[in-house]
């Protein structure tokens, strides 16, 4: 499966050379760069192309080649929290007295162990940043529960992720947006690396 972007309304803000091609032949992706390097948008961007939408100054072919394209569902660690949405689980009380008591990790890792192995073979599971939360032995976990849902399930996977523990793991294929032109990343500023900034 490849995704050919002919021009997009950030990626053109943000230097990127067009067309872009994305190669989302593989089954389990991890999108990797500095913050502000298009990860977020570009893992948004494919949610549009495999949802078939069109967005103002977003133009894309999508070559879907043997996938199947029935089931997309993008997960943001950040916006679709569980703890910050109670009134949806009014209804359900032991969900709810789980979520009020849980910590935000544990939370994510029900997510991994008991709600996505419920969708639909086949599913396209968009995450944007799900380690956000979980320490590195359950970052360790989420990737062996991902690695379930590619096998067992025949899940594909797209991520956008700093983790070292999901980049690194032989099992998946890195699309590194560090290695683009790319204006929009703080060099300067910041501080030296390894040093205090503190003054």
């Amino acid at each position: 499966m490849f995704l050919k972007i002919l021009a997009h309304p950030v990626f053109v803000d943000l230097n990127y050379h067009m067309p872009m091609m994305v190669d989302l032949s593989h089954p389990l992706i991890m999108l990797a760069g500095e913050n502000g390097s298009g990860k977020s948008t570009l893992l948004h961007s494919i949610h549009c192309a495999l949802k078939g939408e069109q967005v103002d100054g977003y133009i894309y072919v999508l070559d879907p080649g043997k996938a199947s394209l029935k089931n997309v569902f993008l997960f943001d660690a950040e916006q679709h929290n569980p703890r910050t949405q109670l009134e949806f689980f009014k209804d359900q009380p032991e969900m709810l007295q789980f979520l009020q008591l849980a910590s935000h990790g544990q939370v994510m890792l029900s997510l991994f162990r008991d709600t996505f192995p419920k969708m639909a073979d086949g599913t396209m599971l968009l995450l944007d940043e799900p380690e956000m939360a979980l320490s590195q032995s359950n970052q360790r976990r989420m990737l062996k529960m991902l690695m379930e849902l590619v096998d067992r399930k025949k899940f594909r996977i797209i991520c956008a992720t700093h983790s070292p523990i999901l980049l690194d793991a032989p099992e998946t294929y890195v699309i590194n947006l560090d290695n683009h032109i790319n204006r929009n990343v703080h060099t300067t500023g910041m501080g030296t690396e390894g040093a205090s900034t503190i003054q």
